[in-house]
């Protein structure tokens, strides 16, 4: 199975935003420049990110991005889905395959991707950053100490 780039970026970013100590917070230029990639990739996944209750963020003084409770909870294997999409890994309809009626690879690449997102859901977002990514995560850099 292979992940688009914005599901990447998202699991990212969402990842770096989990290691955030409780008073930091990151701007989404802060968590494009840790992943390096631009601002605008960044901004698309973020949002996604805050429309599945992942991230929310926060304005005025002192704002930014945070992880929810949710969000450290979220199962990877939800949030793949989510980012992802329910499509299948093949399709047999454009331009329409002759095999369809008697394929067997369609059903096996379908288990095949239930596996794949079988395995990531028991993981939570909060055990992507356990030691020892947490610290690597943390020093990808984030707002100037105040």
């Amino acid at each position: 199975m292979r992940l688009t780039k914005f599901t990447d970026l998202a699991l990212r970013s969402v990842m770096r935003l989990a290691v955030c100590a409780d008073d930091e917070v990151l701007t989404t230029r802060e968590v494009a420049e840790a992943m390096g990639v631009r601002q605008t990739h960044a901004a698309k996944a973020i949002t996604r990110l805050q429309h599945l209750g992942v991230v929310e963020a926060r304005r005025g003084r002192g704002g930014g991005l945070v992880v929810t409770d949710f969000g450290r909870r979220a199962s990877v294997g939800w949030l793949v889905r989510e980012l992802e999409g329910e499509e299948e890994v093949v399709s047999c309809d454009d331009p329409p395959c002759p095999l369809r009626g008697a394929c067997r690879l369609r059903s096996a690449l379908r288990d095949a991707q239930a596996a794949f997102h079988a395995t990531l859901d028991p993981l939570s977002v909060a055990d992507l950053v356990a030691s020892p990514t947490g610290p690597v995560l943390v020093a990808l850099g984030g707002p100037p100490p105040r």
